[in-house]
């Protein structure tokens, strides 16, 4: 009965869904504007036949050619402008289009959102005017000195629009992210915080509390992650490696991993990527919101010693919690001891359906036992592999290749 008496809000839960589900109305919008984009593609070809046309027969003057120009490229950056918000305002008010990963997707995609779309719509309205004050101009002697001061000064009101608009859009956006802040990590009590969805990640109450309001920016989580070099997904070279799943990996890049606390492991022999992998992955994480940390095995080996040696183990795997994924690289290259393995098991036991881990890696898992002397490698692998996406890539060495001839001759 209490249970029943404190949850007044399936009602209002219906019917915020309810409401929430009518940004589906708006789909219809969007192909309609897709139609639209057919119709400038038609009008496209028409001015290129025409302009070919008066070409060939002799009829057309340099400045006919030019104005027609102007046209075609006028058409162009209207498309343009269909495009971003077909594909951004679907984005930002309908529905996920689920992208990441793919290499064609535009930059300004991937932190896609109101403010960001204005701006890039007033900038491309912005542009647009731009050409047509320009065939203008050009034709200069069939406009009238009215049409030219009206287009000039609707040219300058456009410039200022977008102007005022980028410069409002960063103080929004910058409250925005603060509110948010404020009401994920400052404001919530325990039982609330305890009733956030499965799909945040999980920071513990200490670390929460000492957090500033400003979240770190995307530079600043870069920086901190301490990558050996900033490697993107979209970089790495898919043909190299004999096999490689670049469907798995394109589902990685999408980061959904994070949000479940699954881990990722890359196997395969030196020299095929994996850290590259990883790294764009952490880079992806990063760009995304996520704090990360890089290390080498032996480096967090190094450090989870260190702590158990100062009595504060229990206190650093805590403090790594803050951190959404770990990236542990080239697991195998070092053999460790029964200690230092039982370090390991700790790491991974401990941020087990927690926390993600992304692990670089030249053995299968069922041979860690040649890394990890004692008893512990078993369990280890065991809950490391139990929520975890295992890419294998098998080839030769990437770096090996390029000095293969000299090492030939």
């Amino acid at each position: 009965m209490q249970a029943i008496s404190r949850d007044p809000s399936p009602p209002s839960t219906t019917l915020g869904y309810a409401l929430f589900a009518t940004r589906w109305l708006q789909a219809p919008l969007y192909f309609g504007l897709v139609a639209a984009q057919g119709v400038y593609v038609y009008k496209f070809f028409n001015e290129l036949w025409t302009l070919v046309l008066r070409c060939v027969t002799g009829r057309a003057t340099e400045t006919y050619v030019m104005l027609a120009v102007l046209k075609l490229v006028d058409v162009v950056m209207i498309a343009n402008l269909l495009i971003m918000v077909i594909v951004g305002g679907y984005e930002t008010f309908v529905s996920r289009i689920g992208l990441q990963g793919h290499r064609d997707q535009p930059e300004w995609l991937s932190h896609v959102n109101s403010n960001v779309l204005k701006v890039k719509l007033a900038t491309a309205i912005v542009g647009i005017s731009s050409v047509h004050l320009l065939q203008m101009f050009v034709d200069v002697h069939h406009t009238s000195r009215h049409a030219l001061l009206w287009g000039t000064v609707i040219h300058m009101a456009f410039i200022a629009s977008a102007a005022i608009l980028a410069y409002m859009s960063g103080p929004m956006a910058a409250q925005s992210e603060r509110g948010h802040q404020q009401g994920q990590h400052g404001g919530a009590s325990a039982p609330a915080a305890a009733q956030e969805p499965a799909a945040k990640v999980f920071v513990p109450a200490q670390a929460a509390a000492s957090r500033h309001d400003d979240a770190p920016s995307t530079e600043e989580r870069l920086r901190a992650a301490g990558f050996p070099s900033r490697k993107l997904l979209e970089e790495f070279d898919s043909e190299h490696p004999h096999s490689f799943d670049r469907e798995t990996v394109a589902r990685l890049g999408k980061l959904d991993f994070v949000a479940a606390h699954r881990n990722v492991v890359f196997v395969g022999p030196p020299g095929t990527g994996k850290t590259h992998l990883a790294v764009g992955l952490g880079v992806r994480a990063c760009q995304a919101g996520h704090s990360v940390r890089f290390a080498t095995a032996e480096e967090w080996a190094a450090r989870l010693a260190g702590a158990r040696d100062a009595g504060r183990l229990a206190e650093e795997l805590s403090a790594l919690d803050e951190h959404a994924v770990l990236i542990v690289d080239e697991v195998g290259y070092t053999p460790f001891d029964a200690g230092t393995a039982g370090l390991f098991f700790q790491l991974i036991a401990h941020r087990y359906e927690r926390s993600s881990l992304v692990v670089t890696t030249d053995r299968p898992l069922g041979r860690w036992d040649e890394i990890f002397g004692g008893p512990s490698a078993l369990a280890m692998v065991d809950r490391l592999a139990h929520h975890a996406e295992l890419v294998r890539i098998d080839g030769e060495s990437y770096r090996m290749r390029r000095v293969g001839g000299a090492w030939a001759d």
